[in-house]
């Protein structure tokens, strides 16, 4: 009873947050705060695709950056060469997310049968091979330079983006919060949690680890192509190392295995980076932004040692578990689905 009021509880206040942000560009229009909200919605989105991987799997991948430029690619190519109409944006989206489904796929089917390190250094090497790619192969990408691109007039207003971007972060976080509570959604938690157990009782682990790699690839696709679309612009930095550790960070910051959680790591380290951009401009030790950064990334995690959706989980399921009398270790233990 007390966790079905906790959830009902958790549903109200996502319902009014979603409510509020709707609301936000009619009530401040500000174009310096649609950038920056924009910016969080789309690697709320990113870090969300992660955190199906390293939260709910257990896999860690050190090259997700590499879906997250095809997709950037995908776009950024078919708007500079077919026009900046909404049928060609769609089906540039639906192009990347299936590169991203093929690669993903294919990048699990090698690796996934072996330990998971082997899945995190082959996911580094085939970005780093993409981002060779891109920085070689000038006539489509025009190499480290990049080039910009026009968009459909619709998406050129700000609250127009900001929206589009809020909706889009929405609906995946459902589609993946049901795939997590799904009987699918069990068993790549049971995986996390003991492997060896979930295969002796019958399941074909790897063929789960494939799909949630899929699944992870196309949603970071998608969120690399609206990327590009507020920039109207493009180049290799899509691909880079950076992309991916901004997603792991957001991911541990917000608590692994909660997909809200990776949305407010999102939010913490976008906040953070303008927030300390803008006082280098009143103190020039702040342009060493990065070593703040870091430190406020050490306290996080030092308060929070399971992030911070994961942390306030943890204090919540002691406090429900002293109250029913259970060991703590119980409130967290997950269920595996019936063969």
């Amino acid at each position: 009873m007390l966790l079905q009021k906790k959830g009902a509880k958790s549903n109200l206040a996502l319902l009014i947050i979603g409510v509020m942000l709707v609301l936000l560009p009619f009530v401040n229009d500000s174009r310096s705060l649609m950038i920056m909200m924009t910016q969080i919605f789309i690697f709320g989105i990113f870090a969300m695709s992660y955190d199906i991987l390293l939260g709910f799997t257990g896999i860690v991948s050190f090259g997700h950056a590499a879906f997250f430029g095809i997709g950037a690619y995908a776009v950024g190519v078919f708007m500079d060469g077919m026009g900046p109409s909404i049928g060609v944006l769609i089906l540039a989206f639906v192009v990347g997310a299936i590169l991203a489904a093929i690669l993903s796929y294919l990048v699990g089917i090698l690796s996934l049968r072996l330990k998971s390190h082997f899945y995190a250094m082959l996911t580094l090497a085939i970005s780093g091979l993409l981002l060779v790619v891109g920085e070689k192969w000038r006539s489509v990408t025009k190499g480290g330079e990049g080039f910009t691109f026009q968009i459909p007039e619709a998406l050129m207003n700000r609250t127009t983006l900001y929206l589009v971007a809020l909706g889009l972060m929405i609906v995946i976080y459902l589609l993946l919060k049901r795939i997590t509570i799904s009987p699918l959604g069990k068993v790549l938690q049971a995986i996390r949690e003991n492997e060896q157990r979930t295969e002796s009782l019958g399941y074909e682990i790897v063929h789960y680890k494939v799909i949630a790699s899929v699944v992870a690839g196309v949603v970071a696709s998608m969120s690399g192509g609206l990327y590009v679309i507020t920039l109207r612009f493009i180049n290799t930095s899509v691909l880079s190392v950076d992309i991916t550790l901004n997603a792991l960070l957001m991911t541990i910051i917000g608590g692994v295995g909660t997909l809200v959680g990776a949305i407010l790591g999102s939010s913490i380290i976008e906040l953070a980076h303008h927030w300390l951009t803008e006082l280098a401009k009143v103190h020039p030790i702040f342009e060493r932004w990065i070593i703040f950064f870091g430190l406020l990334y050490i306290v996080v995690v030092m308060v929070f040692p399971l992030g911070i959706i994961g942390t306030i989980k943890l204090w919540y399921n002691k406090r429900i578990a002293k109250q029913q009398g259970k060991k703590v270790e119980q409130a967290w233990q997950t269920p595996i689905p019936p063969k």
